[in-house]
C-alpha cells in the first residue's frame, strides 16, 4: 500500500508537473499568436493603404496648366495624377499689371493660405471671412469675383517675363484659388488668376507644397 500510495504521488507530480509546462508553453504560444496576428494586422492595413491611397507621400510634385484645354495637370515625377477643370482670365493671356491677364511661363506656388477654412468661405486681401458665399452652378458671369475656400499665390520665375518690374505675377496677386461662379469653370471667366471648383482647389490644396512649379501655356 506504501508503495502504491507513493507511485500515485509520483504520477501525480509528473502530471502536475507536464501540465504546468504545458500551460507556459500554451500561454507563450498565445503570446506569440497574439504578436503574430497584430504582425498581420498591420501588414494587412499597409497592403490595403498602399493599394488605394493612390498620391505618393514623398512625390516631386509639378502642375501644368493649359489655356487652351482650360485644365490644371498635377504632375508627379512627370506623370500626371489628377487632371481638373479651371478658368483662365476672360481677358486672355499677358503679362503686364493691371491687364486682368493670366500670365503665361513658369511659376511656383510662394504661399499657401487657408489651411483651416470652411469651404466656400472667402477671403477679402487674403484675410479670411468667416461667411460662406452664395455659389452659382449656372454659366452666370456676375459682378463679384470671390476668392474662396483655398488660395495658392503665385510666383513667377523668369525675371523680366512674369518676374519684376510690372510684369511681376506676385506683385500682380495671380492665385490659384476657389470661385463662387462655379458655372463658367471650363471657360475663361477669371480677371487674371486660374479659378478651380471648391472641392477641387480643397484636394489641389491638400496635395502639393509650397514651392510646387506652376507652369502656365497656351
Amino acid at each position: 500500500d506504501l508503495h502504491l500510495s507513493l507511485r500515485r504521488q509520483r504520477q501525480m507530480c509528473i502530471r502536475d508537473s507536464i501540465w504546468v509546462a504545458a500551460s507556459a508553453n500554451l500561454i507563450n504560444y498565445c503570446a506569440n499568436l497574439r504578436s503574430c496576428i497584430k504582425i498581420e494586422s498591420m501588414k494587412l492595413l499597409v497592403l490595403i493603404l498602399t493599394q488605394f491611397i493612390s498620391i505618393p507621400l514623398f512625390a516631386d510634385y509639378s502642375i501644368n496648366v493649359s489655356i487652351s484645354e482650360q485644365r490644371l495637370y498635377l504632375l508627379s515625377d512627370e506623370s500626371i495624377i489628377r487632371s481638373y477643370p479651371i478658368s483662365s482670365s476672360a481677358y486672355g493671356e499677358g503679362q503686364i499689371e493691371n491687364s486682368l491677364k493670366t500670365p503665361l511661363g513658369k511659376h511656383e506656388v510662394k504661399t499657401k493660405i487657408g489651411t483651416n477654412v470652411s469651404k466656400y468661405q472667402f477671403f477679402v486681401s487674403r484675410e479670411h471671412i468667416p461667411q460662406e458665399v452664395n455659389i452659382i452652378h449656372e454659366p452666370i458671369d456676375s459682378p463679384d469675383d470671390f476668392i474662396t475656400t483655398r488660395i495658392m499665390w503665385l510666383t513667377g520665375l523668369t525675371e523680366g517675363f512674369n518676374k519684376g518690374g510690372n510684369v511681376d505675377s506676385f506683385d500682380r496677386y495671380i492665385y490659384i484659388h476657389g470661385t463662387h461662379e462655379e458655372g463658367l469653370i471650363g471657360k475663361k471667366a477669371s480677371h487674371g488668376c486660374i479659378r478651380m471648383l471648391n472641392h477641387d482647389v480643397l484636394e489641389l490644396f491638400r496635395i502639393v507644397p509650397a514651392k510646387t512649379t506652376v507652369n502656365i501655356y497656351l
